[in-house]
C-alpha cells in the first residue's frame, strides 16, 4: 500500500514539519547576505561559516535520510507484499494512523508519545493491512519503551496477542510489562485460551480468522511451555497459570463428545498441543514437584497415545522420547550418590525399614542399611527408558548394589570369580543348612546380596539341567528292549508297572520342579498376576514348569493304572506265568509291548510333554545370558529375531494356507492316480508345501497317472509360483527383517546390553526368594516370623473393621457426609503434579535434592540455547536497540537545530533593527 505525502517518510522527517522550512537554504542565507556589510568581520566570518555549514549538512542529511526511507519501505513492501491480499474489508488508513503504526513500528518513542498526549482523534487500535495494531508492531520489533506507552492507554485492544508475540520471541522484559497490564489481574486471563474467551466482549484477543498467527487453544503457557522459554514459563507459573492435562482418549464425558462431533481435527489438535506443552522441558522442570516421576509416566502415557492415535505416531513418540531424554538429562547432572540415589530411588526420607530389617533388628543383629527400592528405575524398565538405565550414573549404583557385602570380590579377576561360582556349587547345601538356622548372620548376609543369589540360583538350576541330563543317560547307547518287546523282572510282574515306575533322578527332577512352582507363586504373590505375565520369561517358567506338572500327572495316572492292574493280577490270577493267563482286556493291555499301545496312551503323552519341557528348560539358560558382555547382544538380537518371525507368521500363514486349498482341490480327485500321495489330502499337501520350503519335496508331486494336461500344467504353474513366493520373496524378506534388527541392536549393543543387564540384576535386588529349589521348600525361622506378622496384621485389620462396624450408627451422619467431601476432594489429583505446587515451609531431603539439580537443568539448558543460536537475534536486538537511539538523537537535533534557528532569527531581527536606527 503506497503512502503519499509526507508519509512516505519515516517517522523522523514527517515529525519535523516544523523546523524544515527554518533548514532552507533560501531563507537563511538571504539575511545573512543583508546583514554582512553591518557586521564584524569576524562575527561575519563565524556566521557565516556556520549557516553554510548548517545548510550543506541539512540539505545532505535529507538526501540521506530520503534514500534510507526509500530503501526501508522497499524492503518492508517485499515483506508484507501486495496489501490487497489481505486487506478484505478494504478499510483504509488515514495519514495520522499511518503516521502512529510507523513510529510504533520503528520504536520512534517521541512521535508516538506525543501523539498519544496531544491527539484527539487518533485511534491506537487502528490495524494495519496485515490486521496487527501498534502494540502488536511495537511488541514484534522488541520496542520495550513504546509497548509500557501503549499499555498506559485504557481499552487498549489485542493485548492477549501481543502476549503470545512475545513469549514466541521470547521477549522476557516485554512479557513482564504487559503481564503488568489490568487485563490480568486474578490470572484468569492466562487460564483461559483465546477460543475459550471468545464468548467475552472485548478486544482482548482477535477472533478474526487473519488476527492472530496462534492457534485458538494455545495458552501463554503452553506457548511458553513449546518456546522453551524457563523465565516466562516461571513467570506465568508464579501467577497461577497451568496446562490443564487432557482428557483419557476414550473420555465420553459431554466436553469431549462435543468437541468431537464439532470438529474432530480441532479436538485432536488441542490434545497435541497441550501435550507438547506438558512435555515441554521447561515445564516439567519448573511445574512438578518429582519431576522425575512426572517425566516418566507422562513419556509412558505418550508412547501409549502414539499406538493409539497412529494418525499423530511421529508426534507422540517425538514427545516421549523428549520426557526421556529429560530425565537422562536430569541424571547426568548429578555430582555425588546422594543425588543419584534421590533420583533413582525416590523420596530417600520416606524409606522404611522392610521385614527381613525389622527381624534383624528384633534378634539384636546388626544390619547396615535396607536396600534401596529403586522405585524410578524399576519404572524406567517398566516404561523402557533405555537411555536412563544404561546411563553410567545409575550403571555405578546399579553395580555396587550388585555386589552388596561382597566389595572386594568386585575388584577380583574372572578366574577368582569362576573359583568363588565352583566352591557355591559344591558346598550349596552347607550354605543353605546354614541360612536355615541363622539368616541374618554374617554368612546370611552374603547369601542374600544379590550376586550371591545369582549365583546360588544359576547353580541351581544348572544342577537341574545336569538331572535331566542324567536321566536320559541310561538311552544314550540305545534302549535294551525293542518297541515289540516286554522285560520284567518276574514273570507275575506286569510289563507297564516297570516302565512306569519313577527314577530316582525323576523324583529329583520333581523336587526341583515343586520348588521353582514354589517360587513362582512367591513372584506372583509379590507383584501380581498382571505385572508378573508382563514378562516373557515369566510366561515361560509358567509354560515349562505346567508342561513338567502335566508330563508327571500323565506318568503318575499311568502307573496308577499299571498298579491297578498288577493288584489284579496279585489277587485273581494264579498262573505263575502272565504269558499263558488269560486276562481281562483292560489288565491285558498294560503287559502289551510298545507296539501295541493306544495313541492316546497316558505315557505317551507325558513322554511328548516331557521332551518339550526338557527343550524349554534348556532355553531358560538365555535368561542369564544378558549377565555377560559378549553373550548379552546375542541373547538381545535372538528375541528380537523371534519378535520379528512372530510377524512374518502371519504373511507366511496366509499364502500357505491358500496354496494349501488350491492344491488339495486340485489333486483332491486323484487319490491312488499320483505316483506319491501328495496333495491328495490336506495332511499331505501340508507335509508337501511345508517340506518345499527346505528343498525336501520333488516336482514329481504334481504329475499325474492319467494324460491329464491341463491340471498338469495347473499344478507345475501353482508350485511354481508357491516356490518362488515363499522361497525367493518371503524367506529373503524374513532374512531382511532379521538382518534389520540385528543391527539395530548392534549400532547400540552397549545401551542395549546394559539394559538388559540392568532388568536381569533388579529380579535379585528384592528382598526373599535368597534359596533357590529345592531349598526354598523347608520353612526357616524368618519364614514363620513373616507369617506372624502378616496375621497378626490381617487380624489387626479385622478388628479395626469390626470397630467401624460398631461405631457407624453412631457416626452415620458424618460418614454420610465423607465420602461427598472425599469424591471433591480427589478429583483434581490426577492434575496435582502438572499445577503450580505452593512454597513449602519445610522441605524434605528429597526435595531440596531435585531442587538443586532441576536449578543445574535449568541453567545448563539456557547456557546450550544461547551457545547454540545464531547472532541473528542478537544483531536484530541490538539493530532495533540502534534505531530507537537513532530517533531519540534526531529528535534531540531537531529541537535543538529548532532552536538555533528561532536564535538566528532573533539576532537577524535584532541586527535589522540596529541598522535602522539612526
Amino acid at each position: 500500500m503506497c503512502r503519499v505525502g509526507s508519509h512516505c517518510l519515516p517517522p523522523s522527517l514527517s515529525g519535523q514539519n516544523r523546523v524544515v522550512p527554518f533548514l532552507h537554504p533560501l531563507p537563511i542565507s538571504s539575511p545573512s547576505l543583508s546583514l554582512s556589510p553591518f557586521l564584524p568581520p569576524s562575527l561575519h566570518l563565524s556566521l557565516s561559516l556556520s549557516l553554510s555549514l548548517s545548510s550543506s549538512m541539512s540539505h545532505s542529511e535529507m538526501m540521506h535520510r530520503r534514500h534510507t526511507t526509500l530503501r526501508e519501505k522497499g524492503r518492508r513492501q517485499a515483506i508484507r507484499g501486495p496489501a490487497y491480499m489481505f486487506n478484505e474489508r478494504g478499510t483504509s488508513l488515514t495519514a495520522e494512523e499511518e503516521r502512529f503504526l510507523d513510529a510504533a513500528e520503528y520504536g520512534n518513542i517521541p512521535v508516538v508519545r506525543k501523539m498519544l498526549d496531544e491527539s484527539k482523534t487518533l485511534n491506537f487500535n487502528c490495524v494495519d493491512y496485515m490486521g496487527q495494531n501498534a502494540l502488536q508492531l511495537a511488541v514484534g520489533n522488541e520496542h520495550l519503551e513504546v509497548t509500557e506507552l501503549l499499555l498506559k492507554k485504557e481499552s487498549l485492544a489485542r493485548v492477549g496477542d501481543a502476549l503470545l508475540l512475545a513469549i514466541s520471541k521470547g521477549y522476557v522484559r516485554i512479557v513482564e510489562a504487559i503481564l503488568g497490564h489490568a487485563a490480568f489481574a486474578g490470572g484468569l486471563r492466562l487460564a483461559l485460551s483465546p477460543l475459550e474467551q471468545e464468548l467475552r466482549d472485548d478486544d482482548f484477543y482477535a477472533y478474526d480468522e487473519d488476527g492472530t498467527r496462534f492457534s485458538q487453544d494455545v495458552t501463554p503457557i503452553i506457548l511458553a511451555a513449546h518456546c522453551q522459554e524457563y523465565e516466562i514459563v516461571h513467570i506465568l507459573l508464579m501467577k497461577g497459570a497451568r496446562i490443564e492435562r487432557p482428557h483419557d482418549y476414550f473420555c465420553k464425558c459431554g466436553e469431549c463428545t462435543e468437541k468431537q462431533r464439532c470438529d474432530s481435527f480441532s479436538h485432536s489438535r488441542s490434545r497435541m498441543n497441550a501435550y507438547k506443552g506438558l512435555a515441554s522441558p521447561a515445564y516439567l522442570s519448573l511445574s512438578s514437584e518429582d519431576p522425575v516421576l512426572t517425566a516418566l509416566e507422562l513419556s509412558n502415557e505418550l508412547a501409549r497415545l502414539a499406538n493409539i492415535e497412529t494418525e499423530f505416531k511421529n508426534e507422540y513418540r517425538k514427545l516421549s522420547m523428549q520426557c526421556k531424554d529429560f530425565v537422562v538429562g536430569v541424571l547426568d547432572l548429578c555430582r555425588d550418590t546422594e543425588e543419584v540415589e534421590a533420583i533413582l530411588n525416590g523420596d530417600v526420607d520416606q524409606a522404611s525399614p522392610n521385614a527381613h530389617t525389622q527381624f534383624c533388628l528384633n534378634q539384636s543383629l546388626s544390619s547396615d542399611h535396607a536396600r534401596p527400592c529403586l522405585s524410578r528405575v524399576k519404572l524406567a524398565i517398566k516404561y523402557e527408558v533405555k537411555k536412563f538405565v544404561a546411563h553410567p550414573n545409575c550403571q555405578q549404583q546399579l553395580l555396587t548394589l550388585w555386589y552388596e557385602n561382597l566389595s572386594e570380590l568386585r575388584q577380583q579377576s574372572v578366574g577368582v570369580k569362576c573359583w568363588t561360582v565352583l566352591g557355591v556349587m559344591m558346598g550349596l547345601p552347607f550354605l543353605a543348612m546354614a541360612y536355615w538356622l541363622k539368616p541374618c548372620s554374617k554368612l546370611g548376609q552374603i547369601l542374600r546380596s544379590p550376586f550371591m543369589k545369582f549365583v546360588v540360583h544359576a547353580v541351581s538350576f544348572t544342577v537341574f539341567l545336569g538331572l535331566l541330563v542324567v536321566n536320559a543317560s541310561d538311552r544314550f547307547k540305545g534302549v535294551k528292549n525293542l518297541p515289540n518287546e516286554t522285560i520284567t523282572d518276574h514273570p507275575r510282574q506286569v510289563f507297564r508297572v516297570k516302565t512306569t515306575q519313577f527314577s530316582w533322578t525323576e523324583i529329583l527332577i520333581m523336587k526341583w520342579v515343586l520348588g521353582m512352582i514354589w517360587s513362582e507363586c512367591k513372584e506372583i504373590w509379590a507383584e501380581g498376576p498382571r505385572e508378573y505375565l508382563m514378562h516373557l520369561w515369566n510366561v515361560l517358567d509358567f509354560g515349562m514348569l505346567s508342561i513338567f506338572v502335566a508330563s508327571f500327572t500323565a506318568r503318575l495316572m499311568a502307573f496308577l493304572k499299571a498298579s491297578k492292574a498288577q493288584l489284579y493280577v496279585d489277587l485273581h490270577v494264579s498262573n505263575n506265568d502272565l504269558c499263558n493267563a488269560s486276562l481281562p482286556t483292560d489288565v491285558a493291555y498294560f503287559t502289551y509291548a510298545r507296539n501295541r499301545w493306544l495313541p492316546s496312551d497316558p505315557q505317551l503323552i507325558s513322554e511328548g510333554l516331557y521332551a518339550i519341557a526338557v527343550v524349554l528348560s534348556f532355553s531358560r539358560i538365555a535368561y542369564i545370558l544378558p549377565a555377560n558382555e559378549s553373550f548379552g547382544p546375542l541373547q538381545i538380537s535372538l528375541g528380537r529375531t523371534v519378535k520379528d518371525i512372530f510377524k512374518f507368521m502371519v504373511i507366511f500363514i496366509m499364502v500357505f494356507v491358500a496354496f494349501m486349498i488350491g492344491m488339495f482341490n486340485l489333486y483332491s480327485y486323484y487319490l491312488g492316480a499320483k505316483y506319491n500321495p501328495a496333495f491328495t489330502t490336506v495332511e499331505e499337501s501340508f507335509k508337501t508345501l511345508f517340506w518345499s520350503i527346505f528343498g525336501l519335496s520333488e516336482v514329481i508331486s504334481v504329475v499325474l497317472k492319467y494324460d491329464h494336461k491341463f491340471i498338469e500344467n495347473i499344478g507345475y504353474v501353482l508350485y511354481g509360483v508357491y516356490n518362488v513366493t515363499m522361497v525367493v520373496v518371503l524367506l529373503n524378506m524374513l532374512i531382511a527383517m532379521i538382518n534389520h534388527s540385528y543391527q539395530e541392536i548392534e549400532e547400540d549393543a552397549d545401551v542395549e546390553w546394559k539394559f538388559a543387564r540392568a532388568k536381569l540384576w533388579l529380579s535379585y535386588f528384592d528382598e526373599g526368594r535368597t534359596l533357590p529349589a529345592p531349598f526354598n521348600l523347608v520353612p526357616s525361622p524368618k519364614s514363620f516370623y513373616y507369617f506372624v506378622l502378616k496375621t497378626r496384621a490381617f487380624l489387626i485389620r479385622l478388628c479395626k473393621v469390626g470397630s467401624r462396624r460398631t461405631d457407624s450408627e453412631l457416626e452415620m451422619g458424618m460418614l454420610n457426609s465423607h465420602p461427598k467431601l472425599n469424591h471433591h476432594r480427589h478429583r483434581p489429583r490426577t492434575q496435582d503434579r502438572f499445577t503450580l505446587k505452593k512454597p513449602i515451609n519445610n522441605p524434605t531431603r528429597y526435595q531440596k535434592l531435585m531442587k538443586r539439580l532441576i536449578k543445574r537443568y535449568v541453567l545448563k539448558a539456557q547456557f546450550d540455547r544461547e551457545n547454540d543460536e545464531i547472532n541473528e537475534g542478537e544483531l536484530k536486538e541490538i539493530k532495533q536497540d540502534i534505531s530507537s537511539l537513532r530517533y531519540e538523537l534526531l529528535e534531540e537535533k531537531s529541537q535543538a537545530t529548532g532552536e538555533l534557528a528561532d536564535l538566528i532569527q532573533q539576532l537577524s531581527h535584532n541586527l535589522t533593527k540596529n541598522t535602522k536606527q539612526p
